[in-house]
């Protein structure tokens, strides 16, 4: 892992993959530092941004058919072929199909988001961490129980040398070029539909 208290290492789309935790009806119920519309909105716009920049994408839930139920449909809409992987662990890294899937994308820089913040995102985070690999959590794409939850799980993570920043920031640095053919699609997915509008007229102008 490269040391980013000092080393600033980009994501691209070559280097980096997206892991999704337990984004689940049940799951979603309890979360109390976003609303479920906000928070829905995120992790879809996080979905698929991540697929208009082809980045190697794991689905995990826990528990699916005993307690917390299905992942949302509107993130399953949104990955159509993407295979949800069930486990009973809580750290998704000690799945092994889960590792296993996490570690065959051959990327080094694994963004997650989970909910809980504190459990279903920082634990796999960390043990990627403990792997060699760099880790990062889109904060406002994951969700917890109570601001103390939500606060003593963001310093963990800080001092554990978690990465932590929100989801379209990490998606643009991603994009990196404007230019890009994906850009518009990117913007698109995180509902900036107002970039799409803005390249129209000045293509329209020929500006």
């Amino acid at each position: 892992m490269s040391d980013a208290k000092t080393t600033y290492s980009p994501l691209t789309s070559e280097n980096a993959a997206l892991v999704l935790v337990d984004h689940q009806v049940g799951l979603m119920t309890g979360v109390r530092d976003y609303s479920t519309g906000e928070l829905k909105h995120n992790v879809v716009a996080l979905a698929k941004a991540a697929k208009a920049l082809m980045l190697p994408i794991v689905v995990t839930t826990t528990a699916r058919d005993s307690m917390w139920g299905p992942t949302f449909p509107e993130l399953v809409e949104a990955l159509p072929g993407v295979a949800i992987i069930d486990r009973s662990s809580v750290n998704a890294f000690d799945d092994p199909t889960v590792a296993k899937a996490i570690l065959d994308t051959g990327r080094n820089k694994l963004i997650f988001a989970g909910i809980s913040l504190e459990v279903c995102a920082a634990f796999p985070a960390m043990t990627a961490l403990s792997k060699g690999l760099d880790a990062y959590v889109a904060v406002d794409a994951s969700g917890t129980f109570s601001e103390t939850k939500r606060q003593v799980g963001l310093m963990r993570m800080q001092q554990a040398g978690v990465i932590l920043s929100d989801y379209a920031t990490l998606m643009v640095e991603i994009l990196k070029d404007n230019a890009r053919p994906e850009a518009l699609e990117v913007y698109a997915a995180m509902d900036m539909g107002w970039a799409k509008l803005v390249g129209q007229v000045a293509q329209a102008y020929g500006k």
